[in-house]
Protein backbone atom coordinates (compact mmCIF):
# COMPACT_ATOMS: atom_id res chain seq x y z
CA UNK A 1 0.00 0.00 0.00
CA UNK A 2 1.19 3.66 -0.79
CA UNK A 3 1.37 6.34 2.13
CA UNK A 4 -2.07 7.90 0.34
CA UNK A 5 -3.45 4.34 0.88
CA UNK A 6 -3.22 4.48 4.45
CA UNK A 7 -3.88 8.12 5.54
CA UNK A 8 -6.62 7.47 7.17
CA UNK A 9 -5.59 4.65 9.22
CA UNK A 10 -2.34 6.59 10.20
CA UNK A 11 -4.00 10.38 10.55
CA UNK A 12 -6.58 9.17 12.86
CA UNK A 13 -4.62 7.04 15.14
CA UNK A 14 -2.12 9.91 15.41
CA UNK A 15 -1.73 12.06 18.87
CA UNK A 16 -0.07 14.64 17.61
CA UNK A 17 -3.40 15.40 15.29
CA UNK A 18 -5.79 16.70 17.81
CA UNK A 19 -3.52 19.72 18.47
CA UNK A 20 -5.59 22.87 18.41
CA UNK A 21 -8.12 20.86 16.75
CA UNK A 22 -10.86 22.41 18.91
CA UNK A 23 -9.90 26.42 17.76
CA UNK A 24 -11.27 26.40 13.88
CA UNK A 25 -13.32 23.87 11.76
CA UNK A 26 -11.74 22.80 8.90
CA UNK A 27 -12.65 20.77 5.81
CA UNK A 28 -10.14 20.03 3.03
CA UNK A 29 -9.27 17.40 0.29
CA UNK A 30 -6.44 15.15 -0.20
CA UNK A 31 -5.83 13.74 -3.98
CA UNK A 32 -3.37 11.41 -5.58
CA UNK A 33 -3.83 9.47 -8.96
CA UNK A 34 -7.67 8.70 -9.10
CA UNK A 35 -8.16 8.28 -5.27
CA UNK A 36 -9.07 11.05 -2.78
CA UNK A 37 -9.78 11.70 0.78
CA UNK A 38 -11.53 14.39 3.02
CA UNK A 39 -10.33 15.61 5.88
CA UNK A 40 -12.72 16.83 8.91
CA UNK A 41 -11.58 18.76 11.80
CA UNK A 42 -13.97 19.82 14.23
CA UNK A 43 -13.31 18.48 18.01
CA UNK A 44 -11.89 15.79 16.60
CA UNK A 45 -10.77 14.28 12.86
CA UNK A 46 -12.68 12.16 10.66
CA UNK A 47 -11.02 11.10 7.36
CA UNK A 48 -13.07 9.50 4.79
CA UNK A 49 -12.83 8.25 1.23
CA UNK A 50 -13.32 10.90 -1.80
CA UNK A 51 -13.03 14.67 -2.59
CA UNK A 52 -15.70 16.62 -0.78
CA UNK A 53 -17.43 19.28 -3.04
CA UNK A 54 -17.28 21.26 0.13
CA UNK A 55 -13.83 21.08 1.19
CA UNK A 56 -12.09 24.51 1.33
CA UNK A 57 -9.16 23.13 -0.39
CA UNK A 58 -7.36 20.02 -2.38
CA UNK A 59 -3.99 19.04 -1.83
CA UNK A 60 -2.63 17.32 -4.56
CA UNK A 61 0.68 15.18 -5.49
CA UNK A 62 1.63 11.88 -6.80
CA UNK A 63 1.63 8.88 -5.32
CA UNK A 64 5.44 8.96 -5.30
CA UNK A 65 5.04 12.14 -3.77
CA UNK A 66 2.89 10.94 -0.73
CA UNK A 67 5.14 8.80 -0.26
CA UNK A 68 8.63 10.28 0.02
CA UNK A 69 6.83 12.75 2.38
CA UNK A 70 6.23 9.59 5.07
CA UNK A 71 9.54 8.44 5.01
CA UNK A 72 11.47 8.48 7.97
CA UNK A 73 13.72 10.78 6.20
CA UNK A 74 12.44 12.40 3.01
CA UNK A 75 14.63 14.01 0.31
CA UNK A 76 14.99 17.36 0.70
CA UNK A 77 11.85 19.29 -0.68
CA UNK A 78 9.85 16.52 0.92
CA UNK A 79 10.04 17.44 4.55
CA UNK A 80 6.77 18.74 4.99
CA UNK A 81 3.64 20.12 3.25
CA UNK A 82 4.40 23.81 2.74
CA UNK A 83 8.01 22.66 1.56
CA UNK A 84 6.43 20.49 -1.15
CA UNK A 85 4.21 23.39 -2.17
CA UNK A 86 7.55 25.67 -2.35
CA UNK A 87 9.28 23.16 -4.39
CA UNK A 88 6.22 22.45 -6.66
CA UNK A 89 5.57 18.86 -5.52
CA UNK A 90 2.64 19.58 -4.28
CA UNK A 91 -0.47 21.65 -5.83
CA UNK A 92 -3.20 23.30 -3.66
CA UNK A 93 -6.76 24.17 -5.23
CA UNK A 94 -9.12 26.23 -3.75
CA UNK A 95 -9.19 28.71 -0.85
CA UNK A 96 -5.62 29.44 -0.39
CA UNK A 97 -6.09 32.19 2.55
CA UNK A 98 -7.75 29.23 3.94
CA UNK A 99 -4.87 27.16 3.95
CA UNK A 100 -2.57 29.88 5.23
CA UNK A 101 -5.20 29.78 8.28
CA UNK A 102 -4.27 26.20 9.11
CA UNK A 103 -0.58 25.74 8.01
CA UNK A 104 0.95 25.00 11.77
CA UNK A 105 -1.89 22.11 12.00
CA UNK A 106 -1.44 20.40 8.87
CA UNK A 107 2.67 20.36 9.26
CA UNK A 108 1.69 18.83 12.36
CA UNK A 109 -1.22 16.58 10.91
CA UNK A 110 0.85 15.06 7.73
CA UNK A 111 4.01 14.78 9.84
CA UNK A 112 2.22 11.94 11.50
CA UNK A 113 2.44 10.10 8.30
CA UNK A 114 6.05 9.10 8.99
CA UNK A 115 7.35 7.05 12.34
CA UNK A 116 7.30 8.85 15.25
CA UNK A 117 11.30 10.06 16.20
CA UNK A 118 11.75 8.81 19.80
CA UNK A 119 11.63 11.53 22.14
CA UNK A 120 13.85 10.85 25.14
CA UNK A 121 12.57 12.66 28.38
CA UNK A 122 15.26 15.11 30.16
CA UNK A 123 16.75 12.83 33.27
CA UNK A 124 14.69 13.04 36.45
CA UNK A 125 16.77 14.97 39.56
CA UNK A 126 16.41 17.64 42.10
CA UNK A 127 19.11 19.82 41.21
CA UNK A 128 18.94 23.21 40.44
CA UNK A 129 20.99 24.64 37.38
CA UNK A 130 21.35 27.91 37.06
CA UNK A 131 22.93 28.77 33.73
CA UNK A 132 25.62 30.67 32.81
CA UNK A 133 23.78 33.58 30.72
CA UNK A 134 23.65 37.08 31.70
CA UNK A 135 21.11 38.90 30.41
CA UNK A 136 20.83 43.15 30.10
CA UNK A 137 19.01 46.16 28.66
CA UNK A 138 21.43 48.27 26.60
CA UNK A 139 19.65 52.37 26.11
CA UNK A 140 21.20 53.74 23.56
CA UNK A 141 20.04 56.33 20.36
CA UNK A 142 21.29 55.79 17.06
CA UNK A 143 19.41 57.55 13.83
CA UNK A 144 17.54 60.13 16.05
CA UNK A 145 15.59 57.57 17.93
CA UNK A 146 16.10 56.32 21.75
CA UNK A 147 16.26 52.26 21.76
CA UNK A 148 16.07 49.89 24.83
CA UNK A 149 18.00 46.76 23.46
CA UNK A 150 17.90 43.36 25.03
CA UNK A 151 21.23 41.23 25.00
CA UNK A 152 22.15 38.17 26.30
CA UNK A 153 26.09 36.91 27.26
CA UNK A 154 28.78 34.59 28.37
CA UNK A 155 32.04 33.80 28.67
CA UNK A 156 35.49 34.50 30.25
CA UNK A 157 35.08 36.40 33.46
CA UNK A 158 36.01 40.20 33.19
CA UNK A 159 34.37 40.41 29.82
CA UNK A 160 37.49 38.80 28.08
CA UNK A 161 37.84 36.50 25.72
CA UNK A 162 37.02 37.23 21.89
CA UNK A 163 33.72 39.00 21.35
CA UNK A 164 31.26 36.53 19.04
CA UNK A 165 28.42 38.69 18.00
CA UNK A 166 25.12 36.58 16.99
CA UNK A 167 22.23 37.74 14.82
CA UNK A 168 19.29 35.84 14.86
CA UNK A 169 16.80 35.10 12.05
CA UNK A 170 13.46 36.85 11.02
CA UNK A 171 10.90 37.16 12.98
CA UNK A 172 12.81 35.37 16.15
CA UNK A 173 15.13 36.64 18.91
CA UNK A 174 18.51 35.95 20.44
CA UNK A 175 17.12 32.63 22.14
CA UNK A 176 17.90 30.83 19.28
CA UNK A 177 21.58 30.99 20.55
CA UNK A 178 21.11 29.90 23.91
CA UNK A 179 22.78 26.49 23.44
CA UNK A 180 25.90 28.53 21.83
CA UNK A 181 25.90 30.44 25.21
CA UNK A 182 25.69 27.41 27.42
CA UNK A 183 28.71 26.12 25.61
CA UNK A 184 31.96 25.94 27.81
CA UNK A 185 33.96 24.90 24.86
CA UNK A 186 32.62 28.03 23.40
CA UNK A 187 32.66 30.17 26.11
CA UNK A 188 36.18 29.74 27.62
CA UNK A 189 37.23 31.09 23.92
CA UNK A 190 34.51 33.87 22.92
CA UNK A 191 32.60 36.30 24.68
CA UNK A 192 29.02 35.39 23.28
CA UNK A 193 26.64 38.05 22.68
CA UNK A 194 23.38 37.46 21.31
CA UNK A 195 20.73 40.78 21.00
CA UNK A 196 17.04 41.15 19.99
CA UNK A 197 16.60 43.39 17.50
CA UNK A 198 14.65 46.26 18.47
CA UNK A 199 10.86 45.30 17.45
CA UNK A 200 12.23 41.71 18.32
CA UNK A 201 12.05 39.37 21.23
CA UNK A 202 12.76 41.58 24.52
CA UNK A 203 14.40 44.56 23.02
CA UNK A 204 11.09 47.50 22.52
CA UNK A 205 10.17 49.38 19.21
CA UNK A 206 11.00 52.80 19.24
CA UNK A 207 9.03 55.02 21.06
CA UNK A 208 6.33 56.29 18.78
CA UNK A 209 6.10 52.78 16.84
CA UNK A 210 2.48 52.47 16.90
CA UNK A 211 2.60 55.89 14.02
CA UNK A 212 4.70 53.68 11.52
CA UNK A 213 5.15 50.43 9.70
CA UNK A 214 7.82 47.92 10.44
CA UNK A 215 10.08 47.51 7.80
CA UNK A 216 13.43 46.77 8.27
CA UNK A 217 16.31 47.51 5.49
CA UNK A 218 19.80 47.24 4.87
CA UNK A 219 20.69 50.74 6.29
CA UNK A 220 18.60 50.23 9.51
CA UNK A 221 20.56 46.57 10.12
CA UNK A 222 23.59 47.29 9.47
CA UNK A 223 23.16 50.28 11.63
CA UNK A 224 21.75 48.45 14.55
CA UNK A 225 24.67 45.88 14.63
CA UNK A 226 27.47 48.67 14.93
CA UNK A 227 25.59 51.23 17.01
CA UNK A 228 25.33 47.76 19.53
CA UNK A 229 29.26 46.82 18.87
CA UNK A 230 30.07 50.69 19.69
CA UNK A 231 28.09 50.84 22.62
CA UNK A 232 29.57 47.59 24.15
CA UNK A 233 32.90 48.62 22.94
CA UNK A 234 33.79 45.54 21.18
CA UNK A 235 37.11 45.16 19.70
CA UNK A 236 37.51 43.09 16.32
CA UNK A 237 34.76 40.85 17.11
CA UNK A 238 33.65 38.36 15.17
CA UNK A 239 29.96 38.11 13.61
CA UNK A 240 27.59 35.60 12.83
CA UNK A 241 24.54 35.73 11.78
CA UNK A 242 21.75 33.24 10.39
CA UNK A 243 18.89 33.49 7.48
CA UNK A 244 18.54 37.79 7.88
CA UNK A 245 21.62 37.63 9.87
CA UNK A 246 23.44 35.15 7.18
CA UNK A 247 22.66 38.36 4.71
CA UNK A 248 23.72 40.74 7.03
CA UNK A 249 26.95 39.59 7.89
CA UNK A 250 27.88 40.16 3.94
CA UNK A 251 27.05 43.79 3.80
CA UNK A 252 28.70 44.40 7.66
CA UNK A 253 31.41 43.04 5.83
CA UNK A 254 31.22 45.09 2.71
CA UNK A 255 30.95 47.76 5.04
CA UNK A 256 32.99 47.58 8.11
CA UNK A 257 35.02 44.64 6.97
CA UNK A 258 37.94 46.18 8.71
CA UNK A 259 36.62 46.33 11.89
CA UNK A 260 35.63 42.47 12.18
CA UNK A 261 38.02 39.83 12.78
CA UNK A 262 35.91 37.30 11.05
CA UNK A 263 32.55 36.46 9.23
CA UNK A 264 30.60 33.33 10.15
CA UNK A 265 27.10 33.03 7.20
CA UNK A 266 24.70 30.55 8.34
CA UNK A 267 22.01 30.09 5.55
CA UNK A 268 23.69 33.00 3.47
CA UNK A 269 22.98 33.74 -0.12
CA UNK A 270 22.86 36.71 -2.15
CA UNK A 271 19.26 36.35 -2.53
CA UNK A 272 16.08 34.30 -1.13
CA UNK A 273 14.60 31.85 -2.67
CA UNK A 274 10.75 32.52 -3.17
CA UNK A 275 9.73 28.80 -4.13
CA UNK A 276 7.51 27.32 -7.09
CA UNK A 277 4.19 28.45 -5.34
CA UNK A 278 4.13 32.37 -3.85
CA UNK A 279 0.89 32.72 -3.20
CA UNK A 280 0.72 32.58 0.61
CA UNK A 281 3.46 35.43 0.48
CA UNK A 282 1.19 37.61 -1.76
CA UNK A 283 -2.02 36.93 0.30
CA UNK A 284 0.15 38.68 3.01
CA UNK A 285 -0.99 35.70 5.36
CA UNK A 286 1.83 36.78 8.12
CA UNK A 287 0.42 40.24 9.08
CA UNK A 288 -3.95 40.55 8.61
CA UNK A 289 -6.80 40.08 10.67
CA UNK A 290 -8.13 37.75 9.71
CA UNK A 291 -5.45 35.06 10.34
CA UNK A 292 -3.30 34.43 13.26
CA UNK A 293 0.03 35.83 12.15
CA UNK A 294 2.01 33.96 14.43
CA UNK A 295 0.44 30.70 14.06
CA UNK A 296 1.60 31.33 10.08
CA UNK A 297 4.75 32.38 10.75
CA UNK A 298 5.76 29.07 12.87
CA UNK A 299 3.63 27.05 10.31
CA UNK A 300 5.36 28.87 7.03
CA UNK A 301 9.29 27.93 8.90
CA UNK A 302 8.21 24.69 10.10
CA UNK A 303 9.23 23.42 6.39
CA UNK A 304 12.91 24.87 6.06
CA UNK A 305 13.33 22.21 9.62
CA UNK A 306 15.25 18.91 8.82
CA UNK A 307 13.10 16.28 9.66
CA UNK A 308 16.36 14.57 11.50
CA UNK A 309 16.05 17.63 14.01
CA UNK A 310 14.98 16.69 17.81
CA UNK A 311 10.55 17.51 18.11
CA UNK A 312 12.19 19.14 21.64
CA UNK A 313 14.32 21.46 19.64
CA UNK A 314 11.94 21.83 16.27
CA UNK A 315 9.27 23.29 18.66
CA UNK A 316 11.18 26.02 20.82
CA UNK A 317 12.44 27.38 17.51
CA UNK A 318 9.00 27.35 15.96
CA UNK A 319 7.69 28.75 19.77
CA UNK A 320 9.73 31.45 19.05
CA UNK A 321 8.20 32.56 15.91
CA UNK A 322 5.04 32.22 17.57
CA UNK A 323 6.02 34.66 19.82
CA UNK A 324 6.53 37.66 17.15
CA UNK A 325 4.97 41.24 17.66
CA UNK A 326 1.87 41.43 14.82
CA UNK A 327 3.95 42.20 11.30
CA UNK A 328 7.38 42.17 12.16
CA UNK A 329 8.12 38.97 10.61
CA UNK A 330 6.80 40.46 7.58
CA UNK A 331 8.89 43.82 7.64
CA UNK A 332 11.94 41.37 8.52
CA UNK A 333 11.25 39.83 4.99
CA UNK A 334 11.27 43.11 3.16
CA UNK A 335 15.06 43.44 4.08
CA UNK A 336 15.32 39.29 3.32
CA UNK A 337 13.51 39.61 -0.03
CA UNK A 338 13.89 42.59 -1.42
CA UNK A 339 16.02 45.96 0.22
CA UNK A 340 18.75 43.13 1.27
CA UNK A 341 19.20 41.39 -2.39
CA UNK A 342 22.93 41.42 -3.18
CA UNK A 343 22.48 40.30 -6.71
CA UNK A 344 23.74 43.90 -8.10
CA UNK A 345 27.05 44.04 -7.98
CA UNK A 346 28.18 45.01 -4.80
CA UNK A 347 29.91 42.05 -3.81
CA UNK A 348 32.66 42.74 -6.31
CA UNK A 349 34.43 44.84 -3.58
CA UNK A 350 33.84 41.96 -0.52
CA UNK A 351 37.90 41.24 0.57
CA UNK A 352 37.52 38.21 2.11
CA UNK A 353 40.89 38.22 2.63
CA UNK A 354 40.30 41.81 4.76
CA UNK A 355 37.43 40.25 6.29
CA UNK A 356 37.86 36.09 6.19
CA UNK A 357 34.21 34.48 5.42
CA UNK A 358 33.17 31.16 6.85
CA UNK A 359 29.93 30.56 5.10
CA UNK A 360 27.63 27.19 6.71
CA UNK A 361 24.62 25.72 5.18
CA UNK A 362 22.08 22.95 6.28
CA UNK A 363 21.30 20.50 3.47
CA UNK A 364 17.49 20.80 4.35
CA UNK A 365 17.12 24.65 3.83
CA UNK A 366 14.97 25.30 1.10
CA UNK A 367 14.99 28.71 1.07
CA UNK A 368 18.64 29.75 0.92
CA UNK A 369 19.63 26.59 -0.16
CA UNK A 370 23.53 24.95 -0.56
CA UNK A 371 23.15 25.56 -4.03
CA UNK A 372 22.79 29.18 -3.42
CA UNK A 373 25.49 29.20 -0.59
CA UNK A 374 28.01 27.54 -2.83
CA UNK A 375 27.36 30.59 -5.70
CA UNK A 376 28.09 33.09 -3.36
CA UNK A 377 31.09 31.33 -1.94
CA UNK A 378 32.53 31.11 -5.09
CA UNK A 379 31.48 34.83 -6.13
CA UNK A 380 33.16 35.91 -2.99
CA UNK A 381 36.03 33.67 -2.73
CA UNK A 382 34.70 32.59 1.07
CA UNK A 383 37.79 31.97 3.23
CA UNK A 384 35.43 28.39 3.61
CA UNK A 385 32.22 26.67 2.92
CA UNK A 386 30.19 23.27 3.94
CA UNK A 387 26.93 22.07 3.88
CA UNK A 388 25.73 20.77 7.32
CA UNK A 389 24.00 17.42 7.02
CA UNK A 390 20.71 16.40 8.93
CA UNK A 391 20.35 20.55 9.35
CA UNK A 392 18.10 23.21 7.82
CA UNK A 393 16.99 26.59 7.82
CA UNK A 394 18.35 27.23 12.06
CA UNK A 395 21.25 24.79 12.90
CA UNK A 396 21.93 26.33 16.01
CA UNK A 397 18.32 26.05 17.26
CA UNK A 398 16.93 23.61 15.59
CA UNK A 399 19.69 20.82 16.47
CA UNK A 400 22.57 22.41 18.49
CA UNK A 401 24.47 19.07 18.99
CA UNK A 402 24.55 18.36 15.47
CA UNK A 403 25.89 22.55 14.65
CA UNK A 404 28.26 22.18 16.84
CA UNK A 405 30.23 19.67 15.07
CA UNK A 406 30.43 22.25 12.31
CA UNK A 407 31.08 25.15 14.11
CA UNK A 408 33.64 24.29 16.08
CA UNK A 409 36.66 24.10 13.46
CA UNK A 410 35.52 26.97 11.95
CA UNK A 411 36.16 29.05 15.45
CA UNK A 412 39.28 27.23 15.87
CA UNK A 413 40.38 28.32 12.14
CA UNK A 414 39.33 31.86 13.42
CA UNK A 415 41.63 31.64 16.22
CA UNK A 416 44.42 30.10 14.63
CA UNK A 417 44.02 27.15 16.91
Amino acid sequence: MTAFDEMPITLNRSLRAGQGTQVVPLLFSARSAEKSWTVQKTDSIAITAGQSPNAAFTLIASPEAWDELAKPVPVVGYQSIVAMVRMGHLRVEGDMLEFGRHLLFLEQLFASLRPAAPVEPPPATEAVTIEPIIGRYLTMSFNRKLHRIYFEEAGPAGGTGVPLICLHTAGADGRQYRALLNDPEITSRFRVIAFDLPWHGKSSPPPGFERERYRLTTDLYVDTVMAVCRALKLERPVVMGCSIGGRAVLHLALRHGDYFRAAIGLQSATHAEPGADTRLRDLGVLHRPDVHGQEAAAGSVACLISPTSPETEKWETLWHYMQGGPGVFLGDLHYYFTDGDLRNGLLDGLDTKRCPLHLLTGEYDISATPALTAELAKLVKATSFQVMEGLGHFPMSENPAQFRKYLLPVLDKILGT
